[in-house]
């Protein structure tokens, strides 16, 4: 057969139903194996990094893999973004680029190029992947596809890529006679995660039954381990207070008795004196950045014995010394714990809830109605209480981004896709389209702000295109307002390129070119009525909602301070009433 049917087979095998792609001379015998077929389609973006985006948050969804495609040379290129964010963020994604012919590839000869768009992508994609080589030998396509799909999905998950040169496409294989990457010494040789061993379990437990005041930290992966169902279970059955990272907003429904928000630099602020005061910390699947932990890692939950489970074993210890340090699958750890606390006796926690609920009750991050202006924290609490179970909510990056963290309070089977390590302005919306395909049911929410939205604002096209339930909801201060918020703290509010010299489009009027329906919100008086409009409408929406250029994000944490000691701050004595143990130093930021 020809081997980029096989290609095309051996995904849908693999359960994949759709691939994200854009089109090129170096791919078309991919893209013609796909054509006809019912069990696989290709989706046509019109970016490839919004294809990259697209698998992403696919992978997400669907719990197995992501597949983009894009052609050698520039379009290859313009996978990087997306390649890193999967990277940073845990996702197994599959990326497959088109290549010249192998006999018009450089290999070793000191030029810069000889076939037309050349480019030696895996040496470029090398430090952002797990697994990336050219194929040059047509009986190595079931080996390479075989461990490819392994080590995106195997250990900590991560992307990716194969380069697959055209005269390898269109050669002709004799599927049987491949050799199997499980039938390999490689493959007997590749490491298994690292077991959880009964002594760290029963640490776990002795931490447990000794603390007054004890505290989960949520992170991303009890998604990407698949540890959802038992991390619930843990919760319910020890009764410990959650907070999450950012990445972990959606491992817990928010009306959960024992969640209490998001940590970290704009994290809520009665988040972070409840991890500032806790005794101990379990810090489950999460690297512990340094936006979470702000610039002061060692007088983070300084009073607090820290347990770390962590896949990743160079993530443990790297930035906060911890008490234990457990490398191991989370949802493993999960499964064991959980069997050994139906025999443990429940702790009372009683007066540290009412610690932390009183927390949350003086330091909300919940905005009473008053200004008819927009408040853009009330305005996502809103629209939280107007979405429904199971819709996908597709976070941007910049304020839009930390408002809904603090307060789009997240439903049962909901889920929050969100651009964490890399941080790509324009993810939103190529998530959007990756999500639809994978959950078409539910509504798709996409919160963006007036950058964001304009980095891939031509994937509007393909939304309306594929008549897909995306809501678009465009949070327009008219400037890049979190890097603005950054310059009037530290340079004294020049706004260069924020401000001066950045403009937008009017976005209803894009929006309706590309065939959307179309709300604006200019008030919190009529942002109800017209969230309700655009949730309940058939197919893709935009709405536009008017803020202050001015509008901040708070409270946020400032450089060389600890996590409790957000801006705007405190003041000194209230602040050293409330907390349960002495107040951090002013030393210097440890070289």
């Amino acid at each position: 057969m020809k081997l980029s049917d096989y290609v095309i087979d051996f995904l849908v095998g693999e359960k994949i139903s759709h691939i994200f792609e854009f089109v090129g001379g170096a791919i078309t015998h991919l893209i013609d194996s796909t054509y006809g077929r019912h069990d696989i389609a290709c989706v046509s973006v019109h970016h490839e990094q919004a294809g990259a985006f697209a698998a992403e948050a696919y992978a997400r969804i669907n719990g197995k893999l992501g597949v983009a495609m894009a052609t050698s040379g520039p379009g290859a290129l313009n996978l990087v973004t997306g390649i890193g964010s999967c990277y940073f963020d845990s996702v197994p994604c599959l990326f497959i680029t088109g290549q010249v012919n192998t006999y018009e590839y450089k290999f070793e000869r000191p030029v810069r190029q000889i076939g037309f768009q050349e480019t030696d992508i895996v040496s470029v994609v090398k430090p952002l992947t797990k697994y990336a080589e050219m194929i040059i030998d047509p009986q190595k396509i079931r080996f390479c596809m075989e461990k490819a799909v392994y080590m995106a999905r195997n250990g900590r998950p991560g992307p990716v890529l194969l380069d697959i040169p055209l005269n390898i496409q269109r050669a002709q294989i004799e599927p049987e006679n491949l050799e199997s990457f499980f039938e390999s010494d490689e493959y007997k040789k590749t490491k298994s995660a690292a077991e959880c061993r009964s002594g760290d379990i029963e640490k776990t437990l002795t931490f447990i039954s000794g603390a007054e005041r004890p505290v989960i930290l949520a992170g991303g992966g009890i998604r990407t381990s698949g540890a959802h169902a038992g991390f619930l279970s843990f919760v319910n059955k020890t009764g410990i207070p959650v907070v999450t990272s950012l990445m972990g907003l959606d491992s817990i429904p928010h009306d959960h008795p024992a969640f209490f928000g998001m940590i970290g630099a704009y994290g809520n602020r009665h988040s972070n004196l409840t991890v500032a005061n806790a005794d101990l910390l379990l810090v489950l699947g999460s690297r512990l950045d340094s936006r979470q932990t702000g610039t002061r890692p060692d007088i983070f939950a300084r009073a607090a014995k820290k347990v770390h489970v962590e896949i990743d074993p160079h993530e443990v210890n790297a930035r906060v010394k911890v008490d234990a340090a457990i490398n191991c699958d989370l949802k493993t750890f999960l499964d064991i714990i959980n069997k050994r606390l139906e025999t443990c006796k429940k702790e009372d926690i009683s007066d540290w809830y009412k610690v932390i609920h009183n927390y949350r009750a003086r330091y909300t991050s919940s905005h009473a109605a008053g200004s008819s202006k927009v408040n853009p924290n009330r305005f996502m609490e809103l629209l939280s209480s107007r979405s429904a179970e199971g819709d996908i909510i597709c976070l941007d990056v910049g304020q839009n981004q930390m408002w809904a963290g603090q307060s789009f309070q997240i439903k049962k089977e909901q889920r929050m896709l969100i651009s964490g390590g890399m941080g790509a302005m324009g993810f939103a919306l190529p998530a959007a389209l990756g999500a639809a395909k994978a959950k078409f049911e539910k509504n798709i929410i996409v919160i963006t702000g007036d950058g964001g939205i304009q980095v891939n604002i031509q994937e509007l096209e393909t939304i309306v295109h594929h008549r897909l339930p995306v809501k678009i909801f465009v949070m327009n201060n008219n400037c890049l307002g979190m890097v603005r918020q950054f310059q009037d703290m530290y340079f004294d509010g020049r706004h260069q390129s924020t401000v001066i010299g950045y403009s937008c489009p009017r976005f209803t009027d894009v929006a309706k070119a590309y065939g959307l329906q179309v709300f604006a919100v200019r008030s919190m008086d009529e942002a109800v009525e017209l969230i309700d409009q655009a949730l309940l409408a058939e197919g893709p929406v935009l709405v536009e909602v008017a803020l202050e250029k001015t509008t901040v994000v708070e409270p946020k944490l400032v450089v060389n301070k600890p996590i409790e000691d957000m801006s705007p701050p405190l003041d000194r004595k209230e602040l050293e009433k409330i907390m349960l143990i002495d107040l951090a130093n002013d030393k210097e930021i440890p070289k």
